[in-house]
């Protein structure tokens, strides 16, 4: 068999997994502080058919050797963490993040962490994700599951306030004085990108990521608290349209060099 149609079939494969990153990333265009991926291709081990610097017969090397290529594929998919715009809201427990870190939740698979600050209460009064994973604060942030308290708004709350530096308060109805619930935890990582992501904008710590560093919201590097507003998603429409066209034409070229192989494969069983 030519070698160019496993080439071919390569580079079909590794343009498939690139139209599937572009295609997600533009399904979340919308979603609450998701970050963009993108692929990240690599040429595949090559065939050594003649070594560069082979010293020849006459004591001389060769100045070039003869490599014959196996294809590409997709080495990894990388997460951009950059920033996305914030947006203003009226919900008092919408939060988003001014620079590095991330929010701490509680799950049923320990505890995850998450840009999406689109927070509520449940019946419990605590405040949760839309899942109703509960958020953490500095006095919960090594408890899961159900022994996780979270921070807590009495129902007879008039007013909330969050602080710059996560800080919770709120006002009851009988009384003037404002109360601390907790202050909310802030965590961050050496190397984000290495993060599992698990869907409904939950990351889960990895080997590649590193240990979870605590912190305080505008301190040691850790960006601040903006209450009443939400951070929105990073993809750049236009940018991904710009890839999806571009590895469309890819994957129609690649797929001529299939047909041009079977065509010269029908010669070849003609003579």
């Amino acid at each position: 068999m030519l070698r160019s149609l496993w080439i071919a079939k390569t580079g079909m494969d590794a343009q498939q997994t690139s139209l599937d990153t572009i295609s997600n990333n533009l399904a979340n265009v919308s979603t609450t502080a998701y970050k963009r991926v993108r692929p990240i291709f690599e040429d595949l081990l090559y065939q050594n058919l003649r070594s560069p610097g082979l010293n020849e017969d006459s004591g001389s090397y060769l100045p070039a050797g003869l490599q014959a290529g196996n294809g590409a594929r997709i080495a990894a998919t990388q997460r951009i963490n950059s920033a996305g715009s914030l947006v203003q809201s009226q919900n008092p427990l919408d939060m988003a993040i001014n620079g590095n870190g991330f929010f701490a939740v509680s799950t049923p698979n320990g505890v995850a962490y998450t840009r999406a600050g689109n927070f509520m209460r449940n019946d419990k009064g605590q405040v949760v994700t839309a899942d109703g994973n509960v958020l953490l604060g500095q006095t919960s942030i090594g408890s899961t599951g159900a022994n996780a308290t979270g921070i807590q708004i009495p129902q007879n709350t008039t007013s909330m306030v969050i602080g710059s530096d996560g800080t919770v308060t709120y006002t009851l109805a009988d009384s003037n004085v404002a109360v601390k619930a907790d202050q909310i935890a802030m965590v961050n990582f050496v190397n984000p990108t290495g993060l599992a992501t698990a869907g409904g904008g939950l990351y889960y710590q990895t080997a590649s990521s590193g240990e979870a560093v605590g912190g305080v919201a505008g301190q040691a590097g850790f960006g601040t608290i903006s209450q009443f507003y939400t951070e929105q998603s990073n993809v750049n429409v236009a940018e991904e349209l710009v890839s999806l066209i571009a590895a469309q034409r890819a994957y129609e070229i690649t797929a001529k060099s299939v047909s041009a192989s079977d065509q010269i494969l029908q010669k070849l069983g003609q003579l």
